[in-house]
């Protein structure tokens, strides 16, 4: 007897543009049953974005997982004493106000052990330490999310952190491939929006740092703008289709991506000196990531083999979705899938 298909929907909510991805399963397969995305207009309330995502693109799926991202949310790595995890979980809010910068009443906090990362005394300490994950989201982000969620006709299963999403979608995408993936590769999730980047460094399943530099696809926009005169959405236009002016562009937008490259290494410099453990290769995504000769240019400043991936490849897509329009937008999507991919842990 077949099981009824389960789904539930990717909902990535940006500066830029919305995008949300309707991830569907029966049995073991996976299917993407539906796709939208809309630019996120600031002259319309973002309820009426989402409701005309949700009937433009004909997604049905009501259950979603969404993120947050931002200044108010909070992420560190930190060392505790090992502990029970119904212990850890009584401790977490005196451990968290030595770390984060807001009252702990007024946010959401949240835990993780982290299992593969080993733990031993501290010289000159008599218990043996572990290293756990602290997310902490300011309340009002959350309940604001929520509430428009609900606004929109939808019910939040999760609410995620955009760099944890990059992770999942980049993990989910391994599981599926038919390749014999390393399992102990050290790999650097480089996503660039329009207004920041997301950084995650993963080894195997587990994510050892995030980091959000507010340098993105909107500086290469800005550069664009100043360098050539031209208005701020012309300048989008031309980084879009850059046709024969390539050489302007690259000349252009040259020093910021130099800048934005240089703070991702740093990242790499910090990971390395922690764990001392090497980034080997680099994965990007995002609009960002589209720009021409991005991947030549950062596989020279990291010197790491360093390309675009696409967090749908190995999934099946569904009758009602446009196929050739998803994969156009592929490497726009690695948040939107990894929040969906929440349903393979349901």
């Amino acid at each position: 007897m077949f099981g009824r298909a389960r789904s539930i929907l990717g909902l990535d909510i940006g500066t830029s543009s919305v995008k949300a991805v309707e991830l569907s399963q029966e049995g073991e397969a996976y299917t993407i049953t539906g796709y939208g995305q809309v630019d996120a207009k600031t002259d319309v309330p973002p309820r009426d974005i989402l409701k005309e995502l949700l009937s433009a693109f004909g997604i049905r799926a009501r259950r979603v997982v969404t993120a947050v991202s931002g200044r108010s949310v909070i992420v560190r790595y930190v060392s505790m004493v090992e502990m029970s995890d119904e212990d850890l979980q009584n401790a977490i809010k005196f451990e968290a106000d030595k770390y984060i910068p807001f009252e702990v009443d007024e946010v959401v906090l949240d835990c993780q052990r982290l299992e593969d990362v080993p733990s031993a005394p501290k010289e000159g300490a008599e218990q043996a330490e572990m290293k756990v994950l602290l997310v902490a989201v300011k309340r009002s982000v959350v309940d604001d999310h929520v509430q428009l969620l609900h606004d929109t006709g939808l019910t939040p299963e999760v609410i995620d952190v955009d760099s944890f999403a990059l992770g999942n979608a980049f993990e989910f995408r391994d599981l599926l491939s038919p390749r014999v993936e390393e399992k102990e590769k050290v790999v650097a999730l480089i996503d660039i929006g329009a207004n920041k980047t997301n950084i995650n460094i993963k080894k195997g399943r587990t994510t050892y740092f995030t980091r959000e530099i507010y340098l993105a696809g909107n500086d290469f926009t800005d550069a664009i703008s100043k360098r050539l005169g031209l208005e701020v959405a012309e300048a989008e236009t031309l980084k879009r289709e850059p046709g024969e002016r390539i050489g302007e562009l690259m000349e252009a937008v040259s020093p910021t991506i130099e800048d934005l490259g240089n703070e991702i290494h740093l990242s790499f410099d910090y990971y390395e000196n922690q764990y001392d453990s090497e980034v080997e290769e680099v994965f990007l995504s995002g609009g960002g990531a589209r720009f021409p000769q991005l991947e030549e240019t950062f596989s020279r400043i990291f010197d790491r083999k360093t390309s675009t991936w696409d967090p749908t490849e190995n999934l099946e897509v569904g009758a009602r979705v446009d196929a050739g329009l998803l994969k156009q937008n592929a490497s726009q999507l690695a948040i939107a899938m990894g929040l969906a991919a929440r349903l393979r842990k349901e």
